[in-house]
């Protein structure tokens, strides 16, 4: 025992260098301020004299998080997020699971070129992305609206109805590509002796890409989920953006545009309610998706 304590010792210090940097950014970067928002969650500032007098930090307690279960506009950016997350989500990575398994198919020729050529969109900027879809969604200088005015038909991307499945179409093809370089690479580990066994058993073509790779490639496949899934309760770059030929998008579309709005309103402590409420939903997704994992790979 004494001999595996010091071997255990020794491979920690061998591997402090590397880990520690990590650590200590982690720590200052997103436990510190989480730690921060938490604590400030339960404060509120109260004000004497009609809002005139000297302003007083006191402790509210729960008082921030009801307001935030009871704040419309909030919930209903949540619903948004979530019907956006439900309709792009499954589509994205859909997409990127089927030129994933294109590029890794036998038959493939110009991988390296295709790879760059699908990772191009995600290396342009979001909000850069974002413009260039809003001109082809603006009415009056889409030349997308026009093709369809040219034929007598009305065609409008920024409605009400219309601008939920606009901003999850920007979202595919920005991050369809980056997903796709996740699970091709994951396609890569898969080990030549057990396609060529399934080969032999005739197993190929999109047979062993549905029943040999797909299964094999399942942890990528997750964690490009729950990718997917915090980057779209994120969602903030495109909606904003989109604001200048959308004017009827309500600045609180997304819960973090609603958190900033907060923000502005100098209401710090009931945004750092509605940040920690936005924090406790992405981790409570990402562990259920975990979860229906790990439960289906047993059964």
């Amino acid at each position: 025992m004494t001999i595996r304590r010091r071997g255990r010792a020794r491979e920690l210090r061998r591997a402090a260098p590397f880990v520690l940097p990590f650590l200590v950014l982690f720590v200052v970067v997103y436990l510190i301020p989480a730690g921060y928002s938490i604590a400030q969650s339960f404060f509120a500032v109260k004000r004497s004299g009609l809002g005139l007098g000297g302003a007083e930090t006191v402790f509210a307690g729960l008082d921030n998080y009801a307001r935030v279960f009871g704040d419309g506009e909030f919930l209903g950016s949540l619903g948004r997020v979530a019907f956006i997350g439900v309709i792009q989500v499954p589509v994205m990575l859909g997409i990127a699971l089927f030129l994933a398994l294109l590029i890794d198919s036998s038959v493939a020729t110009g991988r390296k070129f295709f790879r760059v050529a699908y990772f191009l969109p995600y290396g342009l900027p979001g909000v850069i992305a974002a413009l260039v879809w809003s001109f082809l969604y603006a009415p009056t200088l889409s030349p997308v609206t026009r093709l369809f005015a040219s034929m007598g038909i009305d065609v409008s991307f920024v409605t009400d109805g219309a601008l939920p499945f606009s901003i999850a179409n920007i979202l595919t093809w920005a991050w369809t590509g980056y997903n796709t370089i996740l699970i091709f690479s994951a396609l890569q580990a898969i080990p030549e002796e057990t396609m060529e066994a399934a080969a032999l058993d005739g197993c190929s073509g999109w047979k062993a890409a549905l029943l040999i790779k797909v299964p094999l490639i399942r942890p990528a496949l997750l964690l490009t989920l729950v990718f997917s899934i915090i980057g779209t309760a994120q969602l903030y770059n495109e909606p904003v953006t989109m604001k200048a030929v959308a004017p009827n998008l309500p600045s609180t579309y997304t819960p973090i545009m609603a958190a900033l709005r907060s923000l502005s309103a100098n209401d710090f402590n009931y945004a750092a309610a509605q940040s920690v409420v936005l924090g406790a939903v992405i981790c409570v997704l990402s562990v259920l998706v975990f979860r229906a994992s790990a439960r289906s790979v047993d059964s």
